[in-house]
This record gives structure tokens, C-alpha cells and sequence, in this order.
């Protein structure tokens, strides 16, 4: 059953359809299919952490292994007091984990999921093509609904 109701959204430059038609088949699907509330704010605070170009250097660097604090601060030119700063905000969300070996604190990508997000918009900057994100962006939401990251992993590289 479709719901039509005048808008006024065209004539305040918003792009929207003239006459809104809700198609009530298509909301019932797509509310049922949806993550839940809880899971999704969950998920818009992990890209928000994604949200300082420094911590996605971090994470891109840590994407090919494990380093200290010091080859991190090398490697992105900063100081090691700003990426200890990004790191704890990193390990907070379970991004990236650590592990001591005697005076130095070594750092990784918490599990092998957590770069893809970082992968998926490295090819779409790199390709250009602005539905590729979408697209790998609902594969990554059905992996993460069914808890099939290795896969939807191996999906991304093929």
C-alpha cells in the first residue's frame, strides 16, 4: 500500500521527489533487515574513530604488522608522545591491541576485520567509483549480522 503525500521539499532546494510516495512493502522489508539501534551507534562510534587522519595512519601502518611506539612515530613522521595519544584512543576501541616486551610496547590491528573499513576507502578513493563503498559497506554489515568476518575478508581481495 503506498502513502502519497504533497511535499514542499523541492521548493526549498532540497532534492527530494515532488509528490512523497511511501511504499510500505519496502519500508517493512528494510526495518526488518536493519541492525539494531543499539548495534549501529556502536557502529558509528568505531568510524568515528576513523574520523582523525592520524589514527588512520596509524592503522594503515599497522595494516603490514606489528611496530613499536618509536618505528610508528618514524614511520608517520610524528612524536611519539602524539601517536601514544592516538594509540590509547585506538585501544580504547578495540582498534589496535598491545603487548610489552621488556621496555617497549608493541602494537597491532586488535583482529583482522578492523582494516577493512580502511581498505574499502583506499579502493574507493583509488578507483573513483562512489558505489563501491556502499556496496562493501552492506557486505561488511551482513558479515557483521551473521559474524563471518574471514570470509566477507577474503570476499574484499578477490
Amino acid at each position: 500500500m503506498k502513502e502519497e503525500i504533497q511535499s514542499d521539499a523541492t521548493a526549498s532546494g532540497i532534492e527530494a521527489c515532488e509528490t512523497q510516495c511511501i511504499h510500505e512493502d519496502m519500508v517493512s522489508c528494510v526495518k526488518s533487515r536493519m541492525p539494531a539501534e543499539e548495534l549501529l551507534a556502536e557502529l558509528g562510534d568505531f568510524f568515528k574513530t576513523f574520523g582523525d587522519s592520524t589514527r588512520i595512519r596509524i592503522v594503515s601502518a599497522l595494516m603490514y604488522g606489528e611496530l613499536c611506539v618509536c618505528d610508528i612515530a618514524a614511520t608517520l613522521g610524528a612524536s611519539e608522545s602524539a601517536v601514544s595519544h592516538q594509540l590509547r584512543v585506538l585501544r580504547q576501541a578495540k582498534i589496535v591491541r598491545s603487548r610489552r616486551d621488556g621496555k617497549q610496547i608493541f602494537y597491532s590491528i586488535d583482529d583482522e576485520h578492523v582494516g577493512i573499513p580502511v581498505s574499502v576507502g583506499l579502493e574507493h578513493l583509488r578507483e573513483g567509483r562512489k558505489y563501491v563503498l556502499f556496496l562493501l559497506f552492506n557486505r561488511f554489515l551482513r558479515a557483521l549480522r551473521v559474524g563471518r568476518f574471514s570470509g566477507f575478508a577474503r570476499s574484499v581481495r578477490t
